[in-house]
């Protein structure tokens, strides 16, 4: 068997690239991967496109993706709250 596991955030991250479609979980800030949100950002990678139930808010994870330029296309059910 392959084994694909990560030994650490750069090595889990190091595979996504300019570009990439991503995945994200969580609903709001409940749930959301929060320290590989922000390993994304410390990266700098760009132009990527994110798959998630919502567009984030505030100043934590998804949002703050969001808030930094790097997503091109947000694909999600639940844009934002009023």
């Amino acid at each position: 068997m392959i084994d694909k596991s990560a030994h650490s955030l750069t090595e889990a991250l190091s595979q996504i690239k300019d570009g990439s479609t991503i995945m994200i979980g969580g609903f709001g800030t409940a749930g959301q991967p929060a320290e590989l949100i922000d390993g994304l950002i410390e990266l700098g990678t760009q132009d990527l496109v994110i798959v998630n139930n919502n567009a984030g808010n505030g100043d934590y994870g998804l949002a703050k993706l969001l808030k930094t330029g790097a997503v091109r296309k947000i694909i999600c059910s639940f844009p934002r709250q009023s």
